[in-house]
């Protein structure tokens, strides 16, 4: 009988999850957390973008996650209360990237005019922003908002603004590093002793923090190559761009981009090709 495949994840807000998920298939789990998300609260951007809702001046309101969607509601509460800002969102059209903000605009009671298909990128988002506006390919005159995650989508911004649209990013909360990095930092050494067998990356942030914990450790360049000889998973194609700008390779993207699918399917494949993964 063959050892248990040793797995590496570095997912924070799910990390009970994932470590479950990954046991349950009858591997060994290691979840170091890399992130944490802070809310900003209220904003001048904030205020900004309910200023503009309130007056109407916003056609199209995108909405990229259900963290990031409930965190808006929260810090326009301290403004105006939540039935009120529910009520000024159908006035415009509404767009979501994914199941998670669509899962948290169906329990507020919010109409969606249109989603992203799978899987769930900037590319998806375009076509049915263009759906929801009715407008064809022109935006011309049309104010897009878009309730960012992390950091600015800067891709989407520029196709939207390819197809004429005015963009306003309404940020509402930052990424930042655990408050102890002890297990990142231990992750990152078991990775260069050859202790994983495959690594899962669920959010393209998660490798930037991993990286910057091993460039303060001066274990960055050691940390690349030992993971290079890992089995790389990553949960669809905004994860596999950033992996493959560190020349990390994408070894599985799961048929769809759920937790679920990416640890059973990477479980599954790798075994075939581990062999070919430990000796590039």
């Amino acid at each position: 009988m063959s050892a248990p495949l040793r797995v590496c994840s570095f997912e924070s807000r799910k990390a009970a999850e994932m470590q479950s998920l990954i046991e349950r298939h009858g591997a060994v789990a290691t979840v170091a957390e890399s992130m944490r998300e802070i809310p900003l609260g209220i904003t001048p951007e904030i205020r900004q973008f309910l200023t503009l809702l309130q007056s109407g001046q916003i056609d199209v309101m995108i909405f990229l996650t259900g963290v990031g969607a409930e965190a808006l509601a929260t810090a326009v509460e301290s403004e105006v209360p939540r039935e009120e800002f529910f009520a000024l969102l159908e006035k415009c059209r509404i767009v979501v990237r994914g199941p998670k903000p669509s899962a948290a605009l169906k329990k507020w009671g919010v109409r969606i005019d249109a989603r992203a298909a799978e899987p769930n990128t900037w590319r998806e988002l375009v076509p049915a922003v263009l759906v929801a506006a009715g407008s064809g390919t022109d935006l011309a005159g049309k104010r897009i908002a878009v309730q960012e995650y992390g950091s600015p989508s800067l891709d989407l911004y520029e196709a939207l603004a390819g197809h004429g649209a005015s963009v306003l990013a309404v940020p509402v909360y930052m990424w930042a590093l655990p408050e102890d990095t002890t297990a990142l930092e231990q992750a990152i050494r078991d990775t260069i002793s050859g202790r994983f067998d495959l690594i899962l990356i669920t959010t393209a942030q998660q490798l930037i923090h991993t990286l910057q914990i091993a460039e303060s450790i001066g274990l960055r360049d050691e940390w690349l190559t030992a993971a290079r000889r890992c089995f790389i998973a990553s949960i669809g194609p905004t994860a596999s761009e950033r992996l493959r700008e560190f020349e990390l390779p994408v070894d599985l993207e799961p048929s769809h981009p759920h937790m679920g699918h990416l640890v059973r399917e990477s479980l599954a494949a790798a075994p075939e090709l581990l062999s070919a993964c430990q000796s590039r």
